[in-house]
């Protein structure tokens, strides 16, 4: 008997103990589990299409700098009165087809340009921290659902041995009452006290089930059914283990603050204002183009036959016209629009200011509770396993005292609940612990494995 309660102990303890996964299903791991959730997850895909979208916005900037090349082709008919080739007004109908080319390119127009391109660089950047931002947090929820998952396994086997302690002890009870050491009435409450033990291994048996499906759902696994199970790493003691996880949230702060993508989304987004104003500012500059063209047309008149008309090719070839030149605009009065633009601007630089302060101050708060969560869940853990040793004792003697008729099914049932309810909480402690103390490390830099 005493074996069978050090074994429930250690179950509490250990995780490689498989309980209901079928040989045929695939275990996954926490880092298979958050990998096929980064490439799958929707709401990923669509943070990676906007980032697309920003690098096609950074692709047109770039193009401004080529000039715009544009075609025309254009037909007129006169009625009546009109010019004939030698320049005299003739009553005769008239056709005129005229094409051409032309060709415009900025040669400065304020710095405006070069700034717009910076500017969608830093959008770039900033759209590539919000998807890593986006990535972490599926990170830590995948990460939920999987020690979850655990969790429910521990539970599971918990239940299954209490079930095997409440037959056990219906065997030893009925030999008691055969031997008519007890009354009746003590055996059918040890029976009613397994038929309840298997109601709970039930619900385990369901809970886990239900985690299994979470997690599944988490990773955007469809039809993932009786397949689908986690693989139950083996670990030691979960104190032992991620004790040193625990760092000073100073520390911890004056890391994260150097890479965390939400920090590092706001300093790109800051920049990136700043150039905007630097865009708004050039409309105070004078902006300098250059055109060039070509154009040609043929002209016929409909006529008696006095009127010959040229070949169509030699009037495209003789009526041809070349152009170039510059033009220069001086912004002199434009209704106070630049002037409020770059007043905008600088706001919405002042905004970002006050954003990336408060995205430090947020960051803070997140470490410190991590940190304060941790260290109570360590405590917790440190309590409750104490108080399994304590029940553990407790129980013996009480199973003691009934194998000797000394003691009541009802005390024994009460011992035995008390120790079930000190493993179920020393195991909820360990995995409250393992979970706050890897979102620590993750503040800290750390990928969350097991």
């Amino acid at each position: 008997m005493k074996q069978i309660i050090s074994s429930v102990a250690l179950a509490s303890f250990l995780f490689c103990l498989p309980v209901g996964a079928q040989e045929a299903a695939k275990q996954w791991s926490l880092e298979e589990c958050i990998r096929y959730a980064i490439e799958n997850n929707i709401d990923l895909k669509q943070k990676e299409l906007e980032q697309k979208s920003r690098e096609v916005d950074l692709h047109t900037s770039k193009y401004s700098w080529l000039p715009s090349v544009n075609a025309s082709v254009g037909e007129n008919f006169g009625f009546g009165r009109s010019e004939s080739k030698d320049g005299l007004i003739v009553d005769r109908n008239s056709a005129n087809t005229t094409a051409g080319i032309q060709l415009s390119m900025p040669i400065f127009d304020g710095l405006k340009i070069p700034n717009d391109i910076a500017a969608r660089k830093l959008d770039l950047k900033a759209s590539i921290e919000t998807l890593n931002k986006a990535k972490e947090d599926l990170s830590i929820n995948v990460a939920s659902y999987y020690l979850q998952v655990l969790y429910n396994k521990e539970m599971l086997k918990i239940a299954q041995l209490q079930v095997d302690l409440s037959s056990e002890q219906v065997t030893k009870t009925e030999a008691l009452y055969n031997a008519g050491k007890i009354p009746v009435s003590q055996l059918y409450d040890m029976k009613a006290q397994l038929a309840k033990d298997e109601v709970t291994l039930t619900e385990s048996q369901n809970n886990v089930k239900l985690a299994l499906l979470d997690l599944a759902q988490s990773l955007e696994l469809e039809r993932a059914g009786e397949n689908f199970d986690v693989l139950e790493p083996e670990n030691g003691d979960a104190i032992e283990r991620y004790m040193s996880s625990i760092i000073p949230p100073d520390q911890v702060y004056d890391h994260a603050v150097t890479f965390k993508p939400q920090i590092k989304e706001q300093q790109y987004l800051l920049e990136s204002q700043k150039k905007a104003l630097r865009i708004a500012q050039a409309g105070y500059y004078p902006k300098l183009n250059l055109s060039a063209g070509y154009s040609t047309g043929y002209y016929h008149n409909f006529g008696d036959g006095d009127y010959n008309n040229a070949p169509f090719s030699g009037q495209l070839k003789n009526n041809g016209q070349k152009s170039i030149g510059l033009s220069l605009s001086i912004p002199i009065f434009n209704r106070f629009q630049v002037r409020n633009s770059v007043r905008t601007a600088r706001l919405s630089i002042t905004n970002r200011e006050l954003m990336m302060e408060n995205s430090k101050k947020s960051l803070y708060k997140e470490i410190q509770q991590a940190y304060y969560n941790a260290t109570a869940a360590q405590e917790k853990y440190i309590s409750s396993d104490k108080s399994v040793d304590a029940s553990k004792v407790a129980f013996s003697y009480a199973e003691e005292r009934y194998g000797a008729g000394k003691s009541t099914v009802f005390e024994y049932s009460e011992a035995k609940t008390k120790y079930a309810q000190s493993l179920a909480e020393q195991t909820q402690a360990k995995y409250n612990f393992i979970f706050r103390t890897k979102i620590l490390d993750f503040y800290n830099g750390t990928p969350i494995t097991l």
